[in-house]
């Protein structure tokens, strides 16, 4: 019997056999496609190219709000609702001088290192290291601001009507170690870390606070209206942890334990947990506190690629969301070779349900419309349950 997109998504987060594996693209930046990309792939389904919106309302994020058109089109069994960044803030930037930075709502610049690629470069407390400091920083965000979730009850409440479609809840960057590197630089936390730990737990704190509040009023704004919640940090690199598995315990884990259980204990939501690399260290951790979902799945970084493995192990755990490799197979690869890549995934990641079928990470420019497509076609064919 063929399920809604909504019950399939459901099915999979109760560890149940759904119809088929559910296609989870266009929720967030993490699982959407970056603009070229985008116009590429409207202009061959023989639609206008043009982008209509962007996700957050943020151009230079390069990432559109992709259009209901082009989700049916891509057979997508979530929707999208995000919060926003204050009145304000989008005010300084709309108005700001050609060619300069855009300022995000934590005072971290974001530069134009490429033709419409924008990346936080200008770190506002690169040389901050007193807890002075900290307190003096004339930048936190006020998450207090209401334009940042006005729009959310009305936007939830009519997902949650239609109920055809899982409600994704993507609050922009929930992520304190992330948080924390662009307010310093990567290099620069992660010395703080070892070398300077009551800054760098300082800083956490800080960042910890703030998330919670914006939590708690979009939570607030959501009501019940949602299925999933995505949150995240990324912790590995190509190929290992990008810190320790005993630092991450000592200071970081505490932190995203926080973050979840708050978020458990204030909606129905199930835990998306969005980190890239080889995060393989940290599994048993993120089981523990309470992570639903796993995404990328990133299978070209280290142990990530031993997809039989991480499903023996934390198969009964974990929902694995991703799989489908951006930097070789989608990128550079044939159809055929997009097609039988997605065939091997999911007959490791789906096998008996457990798995939504996604890019690792956002569809780059690079990709092709015709292997976005075939990512698509392979998994309604190969994704199909007996009944």
């Amino acid at each position: 019997m063929s399920l809604t997109p909504r019950e399939r998504v459901l099915a999979v987060l109760a560890h149940e056999r759904p119809d088929r594996v559910p296609i989870f693209i266009g929720a967030d930046l993490t699982t959407g496609i970056l603009s070229q990309a985008y116009l590429n792939l409207k202009t061959y389904l023989g639609l206008e190219p043009h982008i209509e919106g962007y996700l957050y309302d943020w151009p230079e994020l390069g990432a559109p709000l992709i259009e209901e058109t082009v989700l049916e089109h891509l057979h997508s069994d979530v929707r999208g609702v995000q919060d926003r960044f204050p009145a304000a803030t989008y005010h300084r930037n709309r108005t700001r001088p050609p060619a300069t930075p855009y300022w995000d709502d934590w005072g971290v610049g974001q530069t134009e290192i490429a033709p419409d690629f924008y990346y936080p470069s200008i770190h506002p407390l690169a040389q901050a290291h007193t807890l002075d400091e900290l307190l003096n920083y004339p930048h936190w965000p006020d998450m207090n601001d209401p334009t940042r979730y006005a729009h959310v009850p009305q936007q939830a409440a009519h997902l949650a009507r239609e109920n055809r479609y899982a409600i994704v809840a993507a609050p922009w960057l929930i992520a304190p170690l992330e948080r924390a590197c662009q307010l310093q630089g990567m290099q620069t936390f992660l010395i703080h870390l070892v070398e300077n730990p009551d800054f760098a737990q300082a800083l956490l704190e800080k960042i910890k606070a703030l998330c919670l509040t914006h939590l708690g009023h979009f939570l607030k704004a959501l009501g019940d209206h949602v299925d999933i919640l995505i949150l995240g940090d990324d912790l590995g690199a190509q190929n290992g942890p990008l810190i320790s598995p005993r630092l991450y315990r000592r200071i970081l884990k505490p932190i995203h334990a926080e973050i979840i259980a708050f978020a458990k204990a204030h909606s129905p939501a199930k835990i998306f947990f969005h980190s890239d690399g080889d995060v393989s260290a940290f599994l048993d951790d993120f089981v523990e506190i309470g992570v639903d979902i796993l995404n990328p799945v990133q299978t070209s970084a280290g142990q990530m690629g031993n997809l039989a493995e991480l499903k023996r192990r934390y198969g009964k755990k974990l929902t694995f969301c991703g799989g489908i490799d951006t930097q070789r197979v989608l990128s550079i690869g044939t159809p055929e070779d997009v097609r039988q890549e997605v065939k091997r995934v999911i007959e490791i990641l789906g096998e008996e349900g457990g798995y939504f079928l996604a890019a690792v990470h956002s569809i780059t420019n690079e990709v092709p419309p015709q292997n976005i497509l075939a990512m698509v076609e392979a998994a309604l064919e190969f994704g199909r349950y007996a009944p």
